[in-house]
C-alpha cells in the first residue's frame, strides 16, 4: 500500500496566545431539561429550606451581626443558624448584576461573565502534579510556574484561575503573595485571588490594586475569588471573611457547595440541587446585605459517591444531570453559573479520564455554565494536576467553543450553491473555488489528534496521545515569553511582596 506524505498539523507554539476571542459567546440553544412544573417544585424546595432549615453562619462574630443588623436574629444550638423569609432572601440576591466583565491586566483579554458567555479555567487546588517524565509528586513553585505559563500560552483557555498545583515548598502562610504576584507577572489573562484567611485575601486585593489601580477598582471587577461552604447547611468564616473581603470592595465572588450525594447531601439528586440552591443564595443575600449590587457567581459541584468505597466519582449521570438542572435554575434567578470541569476519578490520562471527563465537560457546556473551574488538568478526583491532562483537555476545549460560538452556519456560504454549480456528477469538491476559499479554517483540528494512516504513525515513532501531550507542552514552555508590564508596577508589587513576607511567620498548615 502506498504511504500518503505526512502532513504536519504543528503550529508555532509562540501564536497561541493570540486567540479569536477571549471568552465564548454563545450562540447555541441552552439544553433545558427540566419542566416548569420541575422548576416550581425544586423553588418550592429552596424556600421550604430557606425557611425552615436554614444555614449556619460559624466561627465569625462579624458575619452574624451583618445579620442582625438586617433583622434577622441567629437561632439553633450555636446561636449562628439563619432562617429567613424566603422571599427577602430572593429579593437581596436580585441586586446581584446577571452579567459583569472581568477585567484582566491586557484589556483584549477580558472576560464577560454571566448571560450568553462561558468562560473556561484550569484545575484549581491540586497537591499533586503528575507528568510523563517526573511521574506523580507534591507540586512545587516550579511546577506552577509552568502550568501558570501553559494556561496563558493556550487560547481555549480564557482565565487562569489561581490554585493550578499547590507550591507545597512554600509555607502556606506566604504562598499566595508567590501565586498571585505570578498570575499578575508571568500572564495577562483575568485570574482569581486567594481566600483561605482574610489577610491573604485581602493581600490579593491590594497586589490587583497595585496594577490597576484604585480609582479603576472602585468602578470594575479586576479580581474573583472562589470558595466552598461547609455542606451541608454550614457556611464558615472563610467563606463570611472572604466574601466580605471581595464584596466590600466590589469585587467578584463565586460561591459553590461542594456536594458528594451520600454524604454531604441526600443521596437523591434534587434534593441536593436544592440544598446547593439554598446554600447559595444565603451566600449571595450575604454578599448583597455587605455592598449591594456585589457581584456574585452561583457555584455548584456536586458528585456522585461510590456507597461502597466513600470515593467521589466523576461524569456520572447524577452529576451530569444536576450540571442541566443547575443551569436551568442559575437562569431563571438571574445568576451567572459556575459549574461543572473535565472532571475524572482516574490517576492517568487513560480511557477512563477520557470518557468521564467528556461526559462531564459536555454537560458543562450544554448546561451553560458562564465560569467554569477544573476546565483542564483534572486527576485523580482534584489531588492532581496533569501536564499531559491539562493539553489534552484544553485542546478539546476548542471544538467546544466553536459548537458553542458557531452553531451549524446556514449562510450563503454554508450553503455552497457555487461549488455545486461547478462540480459535475460523481465529481469531487477538493479543488473547488468554495473548498479553496473554506478549507483552512472549516473543520477544527485538534493539534493533538493523529487521523493519518497507521503507517505514517508509525514512522512518527507510533506516539499515542500522551506522548504527544508531552511533546506539546514542553514546545510552548520553549516558546513562552512574558507578556509586557509596567516596570514601575512590577517592581512596587515585588516591594509589596518582599514586604508582607517579612511580616509573616512561615506556617506549614
Amino acid at each position: 500500500m502506498a504511504k500518503r506524505a505526512r502532513i504536519s498539523r504543528r503550529s508555532s507554539s509562540a501564536k497561541l496566545i493570540a486567540p479569536a476571542s477571549p471568552y465564548i459567546q454563545r450562540k447555541l440553544p441552552f439544553f433545558d431539561v427540566l419542566t416548569e412544573e420541575e422548576m416550581v417544585r425544586i423553588d418550592d424546595q429552596v424556600d421550604w429550606m430557606i425557611e425552615n432549615i436554614g444555614v449556619a453562619f460559624r466561627d465569625d462574630p462579624a458575619a452574624l451581626d451583618v445579620w442582625r443588623k438586617a433583622g434577622i436574629t441567629p437561632t439553633g444550638p450555636h446561636n449562628d443558624l439563619i432562617k429567613a423569609d424566603a422571599k427577602w432572601i430572593r429579593s437581596l440576591c436580585a441586586n446581584a448584576p446577571k452579567q459583569f466583565t472581568q477585567h484582566a491586566r491586557n484589556p483584549e483579554r477580558s472576560v464577560v461573565i454571566g448571560g450568553n458567555n462561558q468562560v473556561f479555567a484550569p484545575i484549581y487546588g491540586a497537591p499533586f502534579v503528575r507528568d510523563l517524565e517526573g511521574g506523580r509528586r507534591y507540586a512545587q513553585f516550579s511546577d506552577f510556574e509552568k502550568l501558570l505559563k501553559l494556561c496563558y500560552m493556550h487560547p481555549n483557555l480564557h482565565h487562569t484561575g489561581l490554585v493550578i498545583a499547590e507550591p507545597t515548598d512554600i509555607p502556606v502562610s506566604k504562598r499566595h503573595l508567590d501565586m498571585v504576584y505570578a498570575h499578575l507577572v508571568l500572564n495577562d489573562k483575568p485570574h482569581l485571588g486567594a481566600i483561605t484567611e482574610k489577610s491573604r485575601a485581602q493581600d490579593s486585593v491590594d497586589m490587583v490594586e497595585v496594577v490597576f489601580g484604585k480609582e479603576v477598582m472602585d468602578k470594575q471587577v479586576c479580581i474573583m475569588a472562589n470558595v466552598n461552604t461547609n455542606s451541608p447547611m454550614l457556611v464558615d468564616k472563610v467563606v463570611t471573611e472572604a466574601i466580605a473581603t471581595y464584596s466590600s470592595r466590589g469585587q467578584a465572588m463565586v460561591v459553590t457547595p461542594f456536594i458528594l450525594t451520600g454524604a454531604m447531601g441526600p443521596v437523591s439528586t434534587a434534593a441536593a440541587v436544592a440544598q446547593a440552591i439554598t446554600e447559595t443564595l444565603f451566600c449571595c443575600a450575604f454578599a448583597q446585605l455587605i455592598r449591594k449590587g456585589a457581584p456574585f457567581v452561583m457555584g455548584n459541584f456536586l458528585s456522585s459517591m461510590s456507597l461502597k468505597t466513600g470515593a467521589p466519582t466523576f461524569g456520572m449521570p447524577e452529576p451530569v444531570m444536576s450540571n442541566y438542572a443547575i443551569g436551568q435554575m442559575a437562569r431563571r434567578l438571574n445568576l451567572p453559573l459556575r459549574c461543572g470541569g473535565s472532571l475524572t476519578a482516574s490517576k492517568i490520562e487513560d480511557a477512563q479520564a477520557a470518557y468521564e471527563s467528556a461526559d462531564s465537560m459536555h454537560s458543562t457546556m450544554l448546561a451553560g455554565s458562564n465560569f467554569t473551574l477544573h476546565g483542564a488538568g483534572w486527576l485523580e478526583g482534584g489531588l492532581a494536576t496533569g501536564f499531559e491532562k491539562l493539553i489534552m483537555d484544553a485542546d478539546r476545549l476548542g471544538s467546544y467553543q466553536k459548537v458553542l460560538g458557531l452553531g451549524l452556519e446556514t449562510d450563503e456560504n454554508a450553503f455552497a450553491r457555487d461549488a455545486y454549480l461547478e462540480v459535475e456528477p460523481g465529481g469531487h469538491f477538493l479543488g473547488s473555488a468554495h473548498t479553496m476559499r473554506n478549507y483552512q479554517n472549516i473543520f477544527y483540528e485538534p493539534h493533538l489528534s493523529d487521523s493519518d494512516n497507521v503507517e505514517s504513525w508509525e514512522d512518527g515513532g507510533a506516539k499515542d496521545m500522551r506522548v504527544r501531550a508531552f511533546e506539546r507542552w514542553n514546545d510552548m514552555l520553549e516558546n513562552y515569553q512574558e507578556p509586557p508590564i509596567d516596570e514601575a508596577k512590577k517592581e512596587e508589587l515585588a516591594a509589596f511582596v518582599a514586604r508582607r513576607k517579612s511580616e509573616l511567620p512561615d506556617a506549614w498548615y
